[in-house]
């Protein structure tokens, strides 16, 4: 093969951006002209593009010796240096150029801006902004991360309207527009880029995951990048998240190009591993803790794991103490001084929960200082015509009442432990004047007043509306709410809208069990277990395990770790009374029993269970038991054998 052809070949390949196969050629015909300037310098430039830019520096490098008086060799190599995170090289390599011309002002405003130094950075732009729409648009950035999100917008429309539309543009208006809290045009930006992405690049598989089909991947190509579509829909999940509709957020994410786990960018690791947190806690963990270990990572994932660690079901109160005690540097840079306090005070729970509470106490008045002025600040705004000002102090303050929840949260908490429910009230009580619109707080009330066990009409005041905003769709509500409803409706005698509201739940998992048969729903199965373990409480077992079993019919579907721990408790509640001779039980109840746990021993043999050191029997060690775990199927037997044992 002559130079000739193997440069046609390269030139096909740098057409269809298959830059690695560029390169492989490259370098195996070489050895034709070793010191060819062309050879070297289409090197350089597949390296850059392939994204391999210490590998493109390194051969600018040679072309900068090989020809001194080249001045573009010398800005490629410093501009190689630059995508290589190697800024205090690209800025030496920078000075070595004469010609103080746009180029070489755009790429040290870009050094600087990486480096931290944004006034400079900016200083450098304005001076080319108008003769450079590179300039212009990194000025936008310099603008954005300045805060002046309106100004940002504003270039970043000028450089679109002059140059057309492209993908990076359009996303740093979506951007902009989300800064400003204009959600649903930074939405309408971003389907501008999807439709384009779509209709340009159909090879990138937009949307092109289903269930089922083998996974493949699209790799991280130039042309991936140049779409914009994995931060389009990075972007487009924060903003659903951030709204609350976090199955959408998940959609989002679904439907991006496909790649490996191993080709994903931090920003998308993240936002999955956050996004499936309820559903896939040990994986979330997983990744977060790797991007912890290999920067760059978002700024917000300092933040996020320390949340993660101190949520009360993670509880990983330790691992917050040694996150921060490993990281301290990155951690008081990426978060504020307001959640440091938070996290530190979750962290002293261990300890002292005095001292705790103190802390958080002193937390709760600064939130409760801020709110108070933004509450002023948001009278003040109803005079003025400006709707975007009174959208944006009205989000100023929704920001810090979600600031404020978690605190009082973790003071009502520490006193829920105890068991201490007429405190906990009082704590909400405080709170009432800025919190009680706040569905978080009304929930949690709803609990207080459902576990003093004597103000069940209270309970109800609350969890109703709780049931009514659902639109009458009471599976998207959640299954606590209508267990704890239905119980205070018995209390209270009110059993007709206690069974009303059973057969409602009843007709909807119906209709969801005929829409997606694959779909497990135990709304119901919940509520039963619930009002069967109040009756059980209330030493009232013939009615209570009898509901217990047919809340979990079929057990096919309804057995599974947490409703069985559930049903084990009443179980093992009646097994204690029958020891003692407390109570009676009747044949029917005894068969009815036998046949529950004999199908429970039947489905149960795949669904392990977790335990301390010791089983149901106090034994150690048994050849089924192994690491503190045990089936399903074996406590089944196990606690046959007990009433069998009992009823002889």
């Amino acid at each position: 093969m002559t130079w000739g052809q193997v440069t046609a070949t390269i030139y096909g390949f740098i057409r269809d951006a298959k830059y690695t196969q560029a390169i492989r050629l490259l370098e195996e015909q070489l050895h034709l002209l070793p010191d060819s300037q062309a050879a070297l310098s289409l090197l350089g430039y597949c390296h850059y593009f392939a994204g391999d830019y210490v590998a493109a520096a390194s051969m600018y490098s040679k072309l900068v010796g090989m020809h001194a008086t080249e001045e573009k060799y010398r800005l490629y190599h410093a501009q190689s240096l630059y995508k290589a995170g190697m800024l205090v090289d690209a800025h030496k390599a920078c000075m070595t150029i004469e010609g103080k011309h746009n180029d070489i002002k755009n790429l040290q405003a870009c050094i600087r801006y990486d480096e931290g130094d944004f006034a400079g950075s900016r200083f450098l732009l304005e001076q080319i902004a108008d003769e450079s729409f590179d300039a212009m648009i990194n000025l936008g950035c310099c603008l954005y991360k300045d805060g002046d999100y309106q100004g940002a917008y504003a270039k970043f429309s000028d450089a679109m309207n002059a140059l057309g539309f492209q993908p990076d543009l359009a996303y740093n208006k979506a951007l902009c527009l989300y800064s400003l809290r204009h959600s649903d045009s930074a939405l309408k930006n971003l389907e501008d880029i999807f439709e384009y992405g779509v209709r340009e690049h159909p090879e990138l598989g937009v949307g092109s995951h289903m269930e089922g089909m083998e996974p493949f991947t699209v790799g991280n190509s130039q042309t991936l990048k140049d779409s914009a579509l994995v931060e389009a829909f990075n972007l487009k999940a924060g903003i659903e998240y951030n709204s609350g509709n976090i199955e959408a957020a998940k959609g989002a994410l679904f439907e991006m190009p496909p790649r490996a786990e191993e080709e994903l960018d931090p920003v998308t690791l993240h936002n999955q591993a956050l996004m499936n947190m309820d559903t896939e806690p040990t994986s979330g963990f997983r990744k977060l803790n790797f991007l912890l270990q290999n920067p760059p990572f978002p700024p917000e994932l300092s933040g996020n794991l320390l949340l993660l660690y101190c949520k009360p079901s993670h509880a990983f109160l330790d691992l917050a103490a040694d996150l921060i005690a490993e990281h301290s540097n990155t951690i008081f840079k990426s978060i504020s001084q307001d959640l440091y306090d938070f996290v530190n005070a979750m962290i002293l729970t261990q300890t002292s929960q005095e001292d705790a509470y103190l802390k958080f106490n002193e937390l709760a008045s600064h939130h409760t200082e801020v709110l108070r002025h933004l509450t002023k600040q948001m009278e003040d705004t109803r005079v003025s015509c400006y709707q975007d000002t009174q959208k944006r102090a009205l989000a100023d303050y929704s920001d810090a009442l979600e600031k404020y929840i978690p605190v009082v949260m973790a003071m009502a908490k520490i006193f829920w432990d105890k068991e201490n429910y007429t405190q906990v009230g009082r704590i909400f009580h405080q709170s009432a004047d800025l919190c009680s619109e706040h569905p978080i707080w009304r929930l949690n009330v709803a609990h207080t007043f459902f576990m003093q066990g004597n103000k069940y009409q209270e309970a109800i005041h609350y969890y109703q509306p709780l049931v009514t905003k659902s639109g009458g769709d009471t599976l998207s509500v959640p299954a606590i709410v209508l267990a704890n409803l239905c119980v205070s409706y018995i209390m209270t005698s009110q059993n007709e809208e206690a069974e009303d509201l059973m057969r409602k739940i009843e007709k909807d998992e119906e209709r969801a069990q005929y829409e997606n048969p694959e779909r497990q729903n135990l709304h119901l199965c919940i509520v039963n277990l619930v009002i069967g373990t109040l009756y059980c409480a209330k030493q009232n077992f013939e009615f209570g395990v009898s509901r217990i079993i047919r809340s979990l019919e079929p057990c096919s579907k309804k057995l599974e770790t947490d409703t069985w721990f559930y049903a084990k408790r009443c179980f093992l509640a009646l097994l204690d009374n029958l020891a003692k001779q407390m109570i009676v039980l009747k044949d029917t109840t005894y068969a009815d029993l036998d046949n529950f746990l004999e199908e429970a021993d039947k489905c149960g043999k795949t669904i392990l269970i977790q335990h301390s050191s010791t089983d149901l029997q106090g034994t150690t060690s048994l050849s089924q038991a192994h690491a503190g775990t045990v089936s399903l199927s074996y406590e089944a037997r196990i606690i046959k054998r007990m009433f069998l044992k009992l009823r002889e």
